[in-house]
């Protein structure tokens, strides 16, 4: 077979440069065309936030302190007489009664003294009745110059000492019936009744002191707290300045609420406030006055004590998820006419249950970011959504 000539090899080349070239020219055309239909850049997306509008209004305060209950009355027990201890009429640590009895001492001696009193009456009226008829018959005689002066004024000495005697054997008679009766020792008033320090058959002496029990009233119960004399004076501070607004009547209702949370059912007043300032802790003592008909609370139980009844007039609140913390105190995101994010530097002032009073820093009507503002920053758009559907697409 004959070989073709190097003429043709050549033609052949130059023609499949020529099918590239086109190739690739239609290509770049193509390219350039979609090129000119791409979409424009619109900017950054809106940031799905919640939040919430603040405005001002008048709004109640609390304030919280750890207080301490006490009896409103504690008596202490103790025996009137002297002697041996005969039983334990009540059960410990229960509610006795007012005049309910509480120990018994041995009555046998002082029914004897008893005994020995009324004989010794008996024995003075004799002779008083044996004086006066005496008087009686020396007097008319007297009278009739029959007898010595000297006589009747003996007559009238007997019946006086006579009478005396009488006198002092019915004191007698009582001070042995009271004897008698301080031999039931009961309660001088309703409450709790703590446990006995002597038993059964121990002997009693009044010379030392011992105490048989005590008796702790309850009901009302009191409740003491202690204030700080900087609480004190910035609270008066704020009044001066219309930050705080007290009642008309200037008294404060008082809510206590026990160690697992529940809130007593009775609100008391302040009935006494310590005229100096302690020395050793540098506050003032408070007390109130609390119902306990139900017996709810017991003395020496830690408290928590709630002053209820001052307002912060037109106070600003937000919530605390919205307050963050940075290198130069609190500050929120707001969302402005705009609608973008906007840093705000705030001055914060107490909690208020899940909110924060806001003491600088907003005006009424703003909008304040509450979820979502970690993904801000200043001059980002923001799109307000409602909270149920923020919570739905983030679930």
């Amino acid at each position: 077979m004959p070989t073709p000539s190097r003429p043709c090899r050549v033609s052949s080349v130059i023609l499949h440069a020529r099918r590239a070239v086109l190739v690739l020219t239609t290509s770049l055309l193509l390219l350039l065309g979609g090129c000119g239909e791409a979409p424009q850049d619109t900017g950054p997306l809106a940031v799905e936030v919640t939040a919430v509008t603040v405005e001002p209004k008048d709004t109640p305060v609390a304030f919280e302190f750890v207080g301490k209950t006490a009896s409103s009355r504690r008596v202490e027990i103790r025996s009137r007489v002297e002697g041996f201890l005969e039983k334990r009429l009540y059960t410990e640590g229960v509610l006795v009664q007012s005049g309910q009895p509480l120990f018994q001492m041995d009555r046998k001696p002082f029914e004897a003294e008893l005994r020995a009193a009324k004989a010794e009456l008996a024995q003075q009226q004799a002779r008083l009745t044996n004086s006066r008829a005496n008087l009686k018959r020396v007097k008319p005689l007297a009278e009739q110059n029959a007898v010595a002066q000297k006589e009747l004024d003996d007559a009238e000495s007997l019946y006086r000492s006579a009478a005396a005697s009488v006198e002092a054997a019915k004191a007698k008679v009582v001070q042995a019936e009271l004897n008698l009766g301080y031999t039931t020792i009961t309660s001088p008033l309703t409450g709790l009744a703590s446990f006995a320090t002597q038993r059964e058959g121990a002997y009693i002496g009044i010379a030392s002191g011992s105490v048989l029990t005590y008796v702790a009233q309850v009901e009302p119960m009191w409740v003491e707290f202690s204030v700080s004399e900087n609480q004190i004076l910035k609270s008066r501070q704020q009044q001066q300045e219309g930050k705080l607004k007290a009642p008309e009547s200037d008294e404060l209702d008082v809510e206590v609420v026990l160690a697992d949370g529940t809130i007593h059912p009775h609100t008391g007043r302040i009935t006494f406030a310590d005229a100096a300032l302690s020395e050793e802790t540098g506050t003032f003592l408070l007390r109130a006055e609390v119902a306990n008909t139900d017996s709810a609370m017991r003395p020496g139980q830690f408290v928590r004590v709630f002053l209820r009844g001052m307002v912060r007039p037109k106070a600003m609140l937000v919530p605390q998820r919205a307050v963050q913390q940075g290198a130069k105190g609190s500050f929120v995101w707001v969302v402005n006419d705009a609608g973008q994010a906007e840093f705000r530097p705030i001055v914060v002032g107490p909690w208020h249950g899940d909110q924060w009073f806001v003491n600088d820093g907003l005006t009424g009507g703003e909008t304040v970011v509450v979820n979502g503002a970690l993904k801000l920053r200043a001059g980002v758009p923001v799109k307000v959504v409602e909270a149920a559907a923020a919570q739905a697409e983030s679930g």
